[in-house]
């Protein structure tokens, strides 16, 4: 096949034009790569080589414009460059890494430091989500375990804190209920929670109490009276864990 012309479409992309009028675009590396401006003419299995070897160098070039917006892991890259190869994939994974822009230990670390300082997010949550992610438990938890209970049980305080502080409708009970639920499912180990429950002296629910006793009232005394409104108002009460 006889190339016909050269065109540059963008900084290190050419349209090339064959005798015929078919056009293909080429990256500047592969051209220089196969020598194209030295010749006039190449063969169809060299042409069939060129563009495999462009389509390698396009998903590397596709790999790093969305590494450029952040971290990404080895199983977000693949599925973003789903329309290549698998051939183009792997070049395009091992390029990555041998120029460090694909690092586990690097993306590990960061998501760990991302997760303790601004999320609340515990140990097994975060490793939960990092296995999701495509990496492997022993090396999540070489950087996991450099973290002792302090830090862990630092993000536990500082939300019961908030909840005790912002409580206007639970009982202790059922608040101490929601607070373990709620740190046990962001990741927190039960026995961490409860160990640090034990050091808090809640409040008196009284005002609580009488608040919760007033509505229950309001919403039921159109249907109850007496003994049965009375049975009926602390039998709720009771339900949402007041034992008076």
């Amino acid at each position: 096949m006889e190339i016909k012309s050269y065109k540059k479409v963008k900084s290190n992309l050419y349209e090339i034009t064959f005798k015929d009028n078919t056009k293909i675009k080429l990256y500047d590396d592969i051209i220089l790569k196969h020598n194209l401006l030295l010749t006039n003419a190449i063969t169809k299995e060299e042409l069939d080589k060129i563009i495999q070897d462009n389509s390698y160098l396009e998903s590397y070039y596709e790999a790093l414009k969305y590494l450029n917006a952040k971290l990404r892991t080895e199983k977000e890259i693949r599925k973003k460059l789903k329309d290549y190869s698998k051939e183009a994939v792997n070049y395009t994974i091992e390029r990555l890494k041998s120029e460090k822009y694909l690092n586990d230990e690097v993306y590990i670390k960061a998501y760990v430091n991302d997760a303790i300082n601004l999320k609340l997010m515990g140990p097994n949550k975060i490793l939960y989500e990092l296995k999701k992610l495509g990496f492997k438990e022993s090396d999540i938890l070489n950087y996991l375990n450099t973290f002792n209970a302090q830090v862990w049980n630092e993000k536990i305080n500082n939300y019961i804190k908030k909840k005790i502080n912002s409580n206007h409708n639970l009982s202790n009970y059922m608040l101490k209920q929601k607070i373990i639920k709620d740190l046990s499912n962001k990741g927190f180990y039960k026995e961490d929670i409860l160990n640090v429950l034990e050091e808090y002296s809640f409040p008196s629910e009284n005002m609580i109490y009488e608040k919760e006793y007033e509505k229950l009232k309001n919403k039921y005394q159109k249907k109850y009276s007496g003994n049965d409104l009375e049975n009926k108002i602390k039998a709720t009460l009771y339900q949402k864990g007041f034992r008076k």
